[in-house]
């Protein structure tokens, strides 16, 4: 019955809007997007893929190089090479369909371990890709370990999401990011990673608020 319940949770989750967070989120090879420049209507590609090198082909650009950049800065990079040819375009990329990300998720949650996303890749999509949390799991201290950051990690509250379908913590996440369900507020590398993920490490630093 407890199975039944979370998995009607994750489905009406997977129905809330995407997380504003979606900002943060860095095209990868894969994706799928459409571009459109305001009042061109011949500029207009209706669905595009991002290649393995990266790039993506935009008449009269030519290619440009799409991965590793957010949807903002991918919009200025074509502004800026479009305004060669046109006065003051107004280009619009949005993202049709998201590639595969890899991502890692660990801690007191069903089953432990890395998982590739595509079509969404949000902080529920990944514990749902884990078929979900533990009893022991504490559910308003959830962290997001960005990849190569060194900045404190991210914490989601699960309980303003299921209870208030507050979707600002939904981050969108990147190839190499690590979602860490807690326990109790106390977190032990040592028996939930190991030098698995070394980022993780990082919690040690900012983590230290006491549980409620």
């Amino acid at each position: 019955m407890k199975q039944w319940k979370l998995i009607f949770v994750f489905v009406l989750l997977s129905l809330l809007p995407v997380s504003a967070h979606a900002s943060d989120y860095l095209l990868t090879p894969g994706d799928v997007l459409s571009i459109n420049v305001f009042g061109i209507t011949d500029l207009t590609v209706p669905e595009t893929t991002i290649r393995p090198d990266g790039k993506v082909t935009f008449p009269p650009v030519g290619e440009v190089l799409a991965a590793g950049l957010t949807v903002a800065e991918l919009n200025s990079r074509l502004t800026e090479k479009l305004s060669k040819f046109y006065v003051n375009p107004i280009v619009n990329v949005g993202v049709k369909t998201f590639g595969t990300t890899r991502i890692y998720v660990v801690g007191h949650v069903t089953k432990p371990g890395a998982y590739d996303l595509d079509k969404s890749h949000t902080v529920m999509d990944a514990i749902g890709k884990a078929e979900g949390w533990t009893k022991d799991a504490l559910k308003t201290k959830v962290y997001v370990v960005r990849n190569g950051s060194k900045d404190a990690p991210l914490k989601v509250n699960l309980m303003d999401l299921l209870k208030r379908g507050d979707t600002s913590q939904n981050y969108v996440l990147n190839t190499g990011d690590i979602v860490y369900l807690t326990s109790n507020g106390k977190i032990d590398i040592t028996t939930d990673v190991l030098p698995l993920i070394n980022p993780i490490w990082l919690i040690r630093h900012w983590v230290t608020e006491p549980t409620p």
